[in-house]
């Protein structure tokens, strides 16, 4: 790796929150394993060429228990190191039969036969909130007008709780994956909160299931039942992701959209482009957010260089996803490309469980906008857009747009 006195913090800074860091460029190139100082202060390697990260990710020597006490590095700058350190990982099982039989399990739920029957509600909540946005009128936060409400509207009927309940799940959601904002306390204040509230939520769904997936887990299997924990730890999982990932995906994809006006003509004068335009949003995002941190016990070689035992290591899929050497022209955002094997969801057995629904959520809210709001226009420059500061995940602040 790079000697001890070249050591980056990290996450590396964007120069807009739409163009990527130039280091992503120059670590591919000069230094693809390189040593960076993470927001916890604790130090890492970093991985940013694809073959590099694809590998890593579907390595199963390379572990997503990220264990403080053999050695693994604090994420987060608090004591337990943030949602990737946190009880919630190791709650759910990591790997062997356990991780494949709790996927297996959860996974029913994200098939494309459920995703299919799901789209026709996901569609009809964007019409409703677009109805409201445009009530309301121009300009408007299309983040907090659609961007935000729809992917948490989702995972609350998904889960069977009451979407009114989203300002604390929002709260609760950003103590674990801010890297700097709370300390501890605040942190374990929130958890406790929101283990309490989940505990109850699958009492509740025991003694009287519905048609939720929580429910679905309990009253099936009954043989080999899903342990109580497992089930709060789902729970959390599930509406932690549903708040911030794609909530966040979608305000940077409309931006990325509208940012060169000529991608968005593309898209209104042929909307079979959706699903193409959706996959190169995913490919092309600048401001991803962290990475994948995994954590190695014995001696690897990554690149050509020793990665030793004890080591920390960031997966940069943002970086990996703009290889020249993996897409033709990896710099420019093609809305038709195909094939596109980005790894914006991971890869191998820890792949993204929920992409089907992210994928449906995105493509919908696309065709959407495509159909009621032809004429849709960043109202600001692209390079006045603000970043969200100090979060596991990237995204806007905001996406004010007019029509």
């Amino acid at each position: 790796m790079a000697d001890s006195e070249s050591v980056l913090d990290y996450p590396l800074p964007n120069p807009t929150p739409l163009e990527p860091p130039a280091e992503w460029a120059r670590l591919r190139q000069e230094c693809p394993v390189a040593k960076v100082r993470l927001p916890s202060g604790d130090e890492a390697a970093l991985v940013t060429r694809y073959d590099d990260v694809k590998k890593v990710l579907a390595d199963p020597r390379f572990t997503r228990q990220l264990d403080t006490g053999a050695g693994a590095a604090r994420i987060a700058a608090n004591e337990s190191g943030g949602v990737f350190n946190s009880s919630m990982s190791s709650t759910i099982p990591q790997s062997g039969p356990g991780h494949r039989r709790w996927r297996t399990r959860v996974g029913r739920w994200f098939t494309a036969k459920r995703m299919a029957a799901l789209r026709p509600r996901i569609e009809a909540m964007a019409d409703r909130l677009v109805d409201d946005m445009v009530e309301r009128g121009r300009p408007a936060d299309l983040k907090a007008s659609l961007g935000f409400p729809l992917p948490v509207w989702v995972i609350c009927d998904l889960l069977g709780v009451p979407d009114d309940d989203r300002d604390r799940f929002s709260y609760w959601s950003d103590t674990l994956l801010n890297l700097t904002k709370y300390d501890q306390s605040e942190i374990d204040a929130a958890q406790t909160e929101f283990v309490k509230y989940m505990s109850a939520h699958v009492a509740a769904r025991r003694a009287d299931p519905g048609e939720d997936l929580l429910s679905s887990l309990i009253t099936e299997d009954v043989e080999d039942p899903m342990p109580d924990a497992e089930l709060v730890a789902t729970g959390r999982g599930l509406l932690v992701a549903g708040h911030e990932t794609t909530a966040n995906m979608i305000s940077k994809m409309v931006g990325m959209l509208l940012a060169d006006r000529r991608r968005w003509e593309q898209l209104v004068a042929d909307p079979a482009l959706v699903r193409t335009a959706v996959e190169e949003s995913l490919r092309f995002d600048a401001n991803p957010g962290i990475g994948l941190p995994r954590f190695i016990s014995e001696d690897v070689e990554i690149s050509g260089t020793t990665v030793p035992s004890g080591t920390t290591v960031m997966c940069n899929m943002g970086a990996a996803n703009r290889d020249e050497a993996a897409f033709t022209d990896a710099g420019r955002m093609d809305l038709s490309r195909s094939p596109n094997p980005h790894l914006t969801f991971g890869s191998g057995a820890h792949s993204c469980l929920g992409q089907a629904l992210a994928r449906t959520e995105l493509q919908t809210t696309l065709d959407v906008l495509l159909r009621r709001l032809p004429t849709l226009e960043l109202a600001v420059e692209p390079s006045a857009l603000e970043r969200v500061e100090g979060l596991v995940v990237g995204g806007l602040a905001t996406l004010p747009v007019r029509w």
